[in-house]
């Protein structure tokens, strides 16, 4: 079976996030795989990471069992709405409090830092309320997908083969948003399609935006 973790970064449950990560999860499901699903804003923990790197904070039962999750995953898929060109604040305070260095990633004095979450794919879908792609790509540099893609996932050594797009949602006819989850629903099916390659890698060639 395969093994795919679903995260949801939106607060609120009743988001079209939430729609668009249930609608992955049945598709996935219906085709076989084993998923667990993560919705960050539902979980029980201090997004603060208080002092830093100083003092190491302990870790509450929500944020241990999210871990043990990752670890068990063979793909992740990352769903959150831009929000000042980035990701909502309790999403990023997932990520101060339990990628924490030893667990996620392990810094060295005299080489590059090293990844712990190897072996591991991802995908990413963002959705965005009054922007377009080419205004996120070509104004703002895709800042968002840089910093969650480049400066969290890949740093911790996820691959991050595909992202994906929405928006902008304020725009959106009722039609639209049923074409976009049916979107979902053929990217769902193209992720298990794509774990069923022997190497267990995705082809690169594959990424499409939705726009």
């Amino acid at each position: 079976m395969k093994k795919i973790l679903v995260i949801n970064g939106h607060p609120d449950q009743a988001s079209l996030n939430t729609v668009i990560a249930d609608t992955y999860i049945k598709t996935v499901l219906d085709l076989g795989a084993e998923v667990r699903y993560i919705p960050i804003g539902a979980l029980d923990f201090n997004p603060n990471l208080q002092f830093g790197y100083r003092q190491r904070m302990e870790l509450e039962p929500d944020l241990l069992k999210a871990l043990e999750d990752i670890r068990w995953s063979e793909h992740q898929v990352w769903i959150h709405p831009i929000w000042w060109l980035g990701m909502p604040s309790i999403m990023k305070g997932f990520f101060d409090r339990a990628f924490l260095p030893g667990i996620t990633f392990r810094s060295h004095k005299d080489k590059p830092s090293e990844g712990l979450l190897t072996g591991k794919t991802g995908r990413i879908i963002t959705t965005a309320g009054d922007m377009s792609w080419q205004v996120y790509q070509d104004v703002y540099k895709s800042s968002g997908l840089i910093q969650l893609q480049k400066g969290i996932l890949e740093y911790c050594g996820i691959t991050v083969v595909q992202n994906n797009f929405i928006g902008p949602l304020h725009d959106f006819s009722e039609a639209d948003c049923i074409e976009e989850l049916e979107h979902i629903k053929a990217i769902a099916r193209t992720d298990i399609n794509q774990m069923s390659i022997s190497d267990n890698r995705f082809d690169p060639s594959e990424n499409k935006l939705s726009l």
